[in-house]
């Protein structure tokens, strides 16, 4: 059996080729781009500007794999976490609302090959790449719900869910550009941020390709020898390496990298490792986000005392560096950085 493709993975010449082989009108090619991406039809029925035949000739030949909300958890902070079934597996996004902005974070990969100890999503198996069309879901469920749960629209996207998203970039890339796009749903990149564990030639070609979007580095500690105990992706990408494809970045960009610290308990909050931080920070123009830890099942890492965090932050600040702490959110339903693991009704039912 011929495996059929997904019609989202086509460009629109592709889809226009494919419209007048099969004896329809070129402007067919069109309007089905436009329900695919700037009304975000998941079925073909829902193309009612096509006519039946036409519909049900598009669903003999392609399929439309999306991302489906299966499953929703609200904190007491009113961050929104959702469970969505996607081909292969489940995956996991993020709703934070706060009082300045409206925030979907959202994930490239079910599960994730990095290991980082700290990360919950780190412990399970990587499954699949997704799709791009299973990655703009994701925005487009979330951004429902802020206007149906809060009345204010979407202001800014993370690609800091499950998964490395430059280890999926070709698909990433994609997303961004219907996200970004017209069609699609229009927003600006410059309210995008890709996260990355650093992946030095990746963080280069995002140069080469003079992406529009911020990246974010998960840095956590500026000394390899921490860095390693913590994240093994250091092993091959250190920071002499990350240091140069940064530099590169920024020369093709001319785009500020954000620098994710996560400061953990007697292991990377002391004065000493400020100044490696504020050392580090000399290599490009940046700004540097301190993320409160959330504990993991298990985990061998522990909040930072909040004495220890400001004295961080105060240091920094000194070297006039741009800094902020990030108090987390989303904690009690396991929503917050670190803590996606699929601990949900749906995910159990598809690994049973």
């Amino acid at each position: 059996m011929v495996r059929q493709k997904d019609i989202r993975d086509l460009t629109l010449e592709e889809i226009t080729s494919w419209v007048l082989e099969n004896g329809e009108k070129k402007f067919r090619a069109k309007q089905v781009y436009e329900w695919l991406w700037d009304h975000s039809v998941t079925d073909f029925d829902e193309m009612t500007s096509l006519s039946k035949g036409f519909r049900a000739k598009l669903a003999e030949n392609f399929v439309i794999h999306s991302a489906l909300a299966q499953e929703e958890q609200k904190s007491n902070d009113k961050t929104i976490k959702c469970a969505f079934d996607v081909e292969r597996g489940v995956v996991e996004g993020v709703l934070i609302p706060t009082s300045s902005r409206m925030t979907a974070c959202i994930s490239s990969q079910v599960g994730c090959s990095l290991a980082c100890k700290f990360c919950a999503t780190g412990r399970l198996k990587l499954l699949k790449n997704l799709q791009q069309g299973e990655i703009y879901d994701q925005v487009v469920h979330l951004s429902r719900l802020a206007q149906s749960n809060y009345g204010i629209p979407l202001s800014n996207i993370v690609y800091m869910g499950m998964g490395e998203p430059l280890l999926n970039y070709k698909n990433v890339l994609a997303s961004i550009d219907k996200i970004t796009g017209d069609p699609g749903l229009g927003m600006s990149p410059k309210r995008i941020t890709v996260s990355t564990a650093g992946i030095a030639k990746m963080i280069k070609k995002l140069g080469d390709d003079e992406v529009k979007f911020n990246l974010a580095l998960s840095l956590h500690a500026a000394n390899d020898e921490k860095r390693s105990k913590i994240m093994e992706i250091n092993d091959t990408n250190n920071l002499e390496a990350l240091a140069e494809a940064l530099r590169y970045f920024y020369d093709k960009t001319k785009t500020r990298v954000t620098f994710e610290y996560i400061i953990f308990k007697d292991f990377n909050d002391s004065l000493q490792d400020a100044r490696e931080l504020a050392a580090f920070c000399r290599h490009v123009p940046c700004k540097i986000n301190i993320i409160e830890y959330n504990p993991i099942d298990d985990g061998e890492f522990k909040q930072a005392d909040i004495e220890k965090v400001d004295a961080f932050k105060d240091f920094l600040e000194r070297l006039n560096l741009i800094v902020n702490v990030r108090r987390s959110r989303g904690k009690d339903i396991d929503a917050a950085c670190g803590q996606l693991a699929n601990k949900n009704e749906l995910a159990a039912k598809k690994t049973a």
